[in-house]
């Protein structure tokens, strides 16, 4: 469902994989966005913006793509000097498989029904990372920018643990943050990530259920 809905963004010169992977004592789907052979391209919002806009995706999925890159557009903007968000030069935002990333999430949202997000708090690690922009002090400026009044800690463990796009989803769609709502779970799914951690699995846990009367 997922490469099919994508088709309709009309961007080329990929592929998706899937597959499950260990990630320390779990069993999760990595999802890959494989390039093909891309030139590196940085594209501004307005121009991210446009390409979902003109595409042939649901109504929807639209406008939670363009709401989350608006989300990280606006805190790119504010840390970077950018005149406005429009004007925000996404780096690894604007490439292919940043793009994929977001719109595929807008999709996965549409196509499961979900109607409400809620988050634990977030946790972010510390170190010094790598960007379009040169060397950033970890968490990165737009992720911070981004989770401002969402409840963080910084943890112990030395890597990027949330980037801009993952704050930026997180931010857009969470109608809170904290505890788990009390609710009847009817699905559970694992999603890993590429770093391999020590300290810790390298999964984002997914629960989905529906609120209960009793729950009320």
């Amino acid at each position: 469902i997922l490469s099919r809905e994508l088709k309709h963004l009309g961007l080329k010169g990929y592929h998706i994989k899937a597959g499950k992977v260990r990630r320390g004592a779990l069993t999760g789907t990595k999802f890959d966005c494989i390039v093909e052979n891309s030139p590196h391209v940085e594209r501004p919002l307005k121009e991210i913006v446009k390409l979902i806009d003109k595409s042939s995706l649901n109504k929807k999925a639209k406008e939670t793509a363009i709401g989350i890159f608006t989300t990280i557009g606006r805190a790119e903007a504010k840390v970077h000097g950018a005149k406005s968000c429009q004007d925000a030069e996404f780096h690894e935002l604007g490439q292919i498989d940043s793009i994929v990333d977001i719109v595929g999430t807008a999709i996965a949202i549409d196509e499961l029904g979900i109607n409400k997000f809620y988050s634990s708090g977030v946790n972010l690690g510390w170190g010094i990372g790598r960007a379009g922009h040169g060397a950033i002090p970890l968490p990165g400026p737009a992720t911070l920018e981004i989770l401002k009044g969402a409840p963080v800690r910084i943890s112990n463990i030395e890597a990027e643990l949330v980037t801009p796009t993952g704050a930026g989803i997180l931010k857009y769609l969470c109608d809170g943050f904290g505890t788990m709502p009390e609710m009847k779970i009817s699905d559970i799914g694992y999603g890993a990530g590429s770093m391999i951690l020590r300290e810790l699995p390298n999964m984002l846990r997914i629960v989905i259920g529906e609120k209960d009367t009793l729950c009320a």
